[in-house]
């Protein structure tokens, strides 16, 4: 048996390995959140001193929402981001109230997008030659200016190459919020935040993931922002 026969099994295992290691790391993505919650139970009641009662599941609540978000295209998406936190909360044993139902819990849920041409530490001025050439060979030779869209010759002419489009990819900067307020007092006792910059297109799953992360430790959260990654298949 020669030695390339006796090393065919552990080429095929190694390529098979890394087949599966690669196709593992495509499954999913990380959306990574600074969650930042505060509880404030002891004030349901509205009276100063009064012991803190944290309401252990199961629980039911109604969405309320704001005149801005009834009306038009803003009413549909809305629609569908109480879905998403629907069931985000159905996670940690609160249910929505069936209609017409009193319910001692309201839940308000906002969300919302700033589209950026680029990242914030990216250069306007980055593109396609950015970094791809070198100054200073001499005579006959040039060089590209990072983010021009020209080329300077060994004899500093100035080339316009305007069939080579600048390149920016967009990004995104999101945040998601809950509050929840005693329905019999009005007061605020729940309010949390998500916020996720990143580069991935708006998903169901991208806003499922914030919602469980603005929901992480619900309902005694610990002070202080801190950071909650999800990974989401693909």
């Amino acid at each position: 048996m020669t030695i390339q026969q006796l090393l065919r099994p552990f080429k095929v295992w190694g390529a098979a390995t890394a087949l599966l290691v690669l196709s593992g790391c495509a499954s999913v993505y990380l959306v990574d959140n600074e969650v930042q919650s505060f509880a404030r139970w002891a004030d349901q009641a509205g009276k100063p001193g009064t012991p803190v009662t944290i309401p252990q599941a199961p629980q039911i609540y109604r969405f309320e929402r704001l005149p801005s978000q009834r009306e038009g295209k803003i009413a549909t998406g809305q629609d569908e981001l109480e879905r998403l936190a629907q069931q985000a909360l159905v996670k940690v044993g609160w249910t929505r109230a069936a209609e017409g139902t009193a319910s001692p819990w309201l839940v308000q849920v906002d969300a919302s997008t700033l589209r950026l041409p680029r990242a914030p530490w990216e250069s306007p001025y980055d593109g396609y030659w950015g970094g791809y050439w070198g100054g200073g060979f001499g005579p006959g030779f040039g060089y590209a200016m990072p983010g021009r869209d020209y080329v300077v010759t060994g004899r500093r002419q100035i080339i316009w190459m305007p069939m080579y489009p600048r390149m920016e990819s967009p990004y995104y900067k999101r945040e998601v919020s809950l509050v929840i307020r005693h329905a019999a007092s009005g007061k605020v006792v729940y309010e949390t935040r998500a916020a996720h910059d990143g580069r991935w297109n708006s998903t169901n799953g991208l806003w499922s993931a914030m919602l469980d992360a603005a929901l992480r430790d619900f309902p005694a959260p610990p002070e202080g922002p801190r950071q909650v990654n999800i990974e989401v298949p693909r």
